[in-house]
């Protein structure tokens, strides 16, 4: 695995902010870091970027324990924490060399640097100052110091914060294009961006781990262990006998909207055939994601 949290604990004094948290992250993921302002998502990048110490549990890099060997787990990791660490009176190119020397790659700098500036598109602005850049071409800039030494992980924090909609294109398809071959961890307020870009989201509540889902699509059609299907038959039906139906809500006599504990679609279209009759409607409620977020973490 390319990063694992295994009870993870981390206090503030006597306000503990993470507690007991565990998940396990792939090579080659995207993953969308979701929670409210507190919940303990920029605590939970530092400490795998091995910026931030724990109390107890167990952090790993490809591997390697955050605390036992820092500099390895350093070595996979690309960081850029939600206030760009830019020298801004530096030129782009001048501050990517620095970054470069920090990792001592020597004869492989400068055409690293190249690489990069190419990578996530800063060609056209590499003879100005960082200071006369956009919000967006300094966040390419931020990315690109977290790409240089060519990681297998990217840590992420809010890269998307304060860009316009152009902007938020364009670096959403500069992370899908860098998470071809790295695994991404993420951590935003934007639901559209976790649909867009993530194969996964886990979503941390006040030091917890709330929900993990493989697929994102998950997220809108399964929310605390429940599916809703709304159906319709072509006639009258007095029962829908079936043990994982958890409750039946009677629109009229031909039409429910059934909560089961799984996705029950096949047994009711036999149900139906079993019954001799028809489904004229049958489908699977989505609901917005931030619909889905506010009931995870109220």
């Amino acid at each position: 695995m390319s990063i694992t949290l295994s009870n993870i604990c981390k206090s503030y004094g006597s306000q503990q902010v993470l507690k007991k948290i565990s998940f396990e992250i792939g090579s080659g993921e995207i993953v969308g870091f979701l929670g409210p302002n507190g919940a303990g998502k920029t605590t939970t990048m530092r400490i795998l970027a091995g910026s931030l110490g724990y109390e107890s549990g167990s952090a790993k890099i490809c591997g390697e324990e955050v605390r036992e060997k820092p500099m390895e787990t350093k070595k996979n990791i690309g960081y850029l924490p939600e206030q760009n660490p830019l020298y801004t009176e530096m030129y782009v190119k001048e501050y990517l060399h620095f970054v470069a020397e920090t990792y001592r790659m020597g004869k492989e700098a400068k055409k690293r640097v190249e690489e990069v500036i190419d990578l996530v598109g800063l060609r056209p602005e590499v003879r100005k100052k960082i200071v006369q850049l956009s919000k967006g071409y300094r966040q390419r800039v931020g990315l690109a110091q977290a790409l240089i030494h060519n990681p297998k992980v990217l840590i992420l924090d809010e890269p998307t914060t304060g860009l316009d909609p152009n902007q938020l294109v364009e670096i959403r398809n500069l992370i899908k294009e860098i998470g071809k071959n790295r695994t991404v961890l993420f951590s935003t307020h934007i639901m559209q961006e976790i649909e867009a870009v993530c194969n996964r989201v886990i979503i941390i509540n006040k030091g917890e781990i709330v929900a993990d889902y493989p697929d994102v699509k998950q997220l809108a059609n399964f929310v605390g262990n429940e599916f809703q299907i709304e159906v319709e038959f072509s006639d009258w039906v007095e029962n829908i006998p079936m043990k994982s139906i958890k409750s039946i809500e009677t629109v009229d006599n031909k039409s429910f909207r059934i909560t089961s504990g799984k996705d029950i679609r096949n047994e009711i279209f036999d149900f139906a055939v079993a019954s001799d009759n028809k489904i004229l409607a049958m489908r699977l409620l989505e609901r917005k994601i931030e619909e889905v977020f506010r009931e995870l973490t109220k």
